[in-house]
């Protein structure tokens, strides 16, 4: 096949190996999605857009880094799907509660056109507006064609202020290692000690303890 007749899809998934454990369980993250849902049908939402990285993580378990690219979390009425740069392959179906699709680099916009393909013929889309750019605000409006968008950043922020049980454990246990970290600190102050070397006594421990009592941590 020659150059010119290669195919090079716009969008395509890719699900290989199998879903890690993530930090919360599936009942926790169908409860999130839940709540979102409740509140998209109250404001007369059909599909939310989420672009930053809290929001994402907090109802997909996926955390991204951009290497300047975009990425999403796309819910609907029955869909919870994370759009992931092509450079991530595999990485984010595995972290992800839900589906994934990858977006490729082919031709500008592509992540807009997995985004569309998702929300299909969606007219009323709820947005992180602190989180959009005007400039992606405005490719949106151009890809999407004729929709409604409505800020929910300060609605969904609301609805993560209300922490679970699960959430609530996983908070303890945070302090508890950064309480190990700081004892390690205490114990290598000592006079002539240099400052990197008391700050990697501090991260030494925590890391040991997480990967202690959370093995399946990234």
């Amino acid at each position: 096949m020659s150059q010119s007749q290669t195919i090079r899809p716009e969008f395509f998934q890719l699900q290989n190996g199998s879903k890690a454990n993530l930090p919360f369980s599936d009942t926790e993250y169908e409860n999130r999605l839940a709540k979102l849902r409740q509140l998209m049908s109250q404001a007369g939402i059909d599909a939310v857009l989420l672009t930053s990285m809290h929001n994402i993580a907090y109802y997909s378990g996926f955390l991204y880094c951009s290497f300047g690219r975009p990425y999403a979390c796309v819910v609907t009425e029955n869909r919870c799907v994370t759009v992931s740069a092509n450079i991530d392959g595999g990485q984010p179906w595995r972290r992800s509660y839900g589906e994934n699709l990858i977006y490729t680099d082919w031709k500008r916009s592509n992540y807009w056109r997995a985004v569309k393909s998702i929300i299909s013929n969606s007219k009323h889309i709820g947005i992180e507006a602190d989180h959009l750019t005007l400039a992606a605000r405005d490719t949106m409006m151009s890809m999407l064609g004729e929709v409604h968008i409505r800020d929910l950043n300060a609605d969904i922020m609301v609805l993560r202020m209300i922490k679970s049980a699960e959430e609530i454990e996983l908070i303890k246990g945070g302090a508890r290692t950064a309480d190990i970290g700081g004892e390690a600190v205490k114990a290598a102050i000592k006079e002539g000690t240099r400052e990197i070397d008391v700050a990697m006594a501090g991260r030494d421990a925590m890391e040991l303890e997480i990967s202690k009592s959370y093995p399946d941590s990234e």
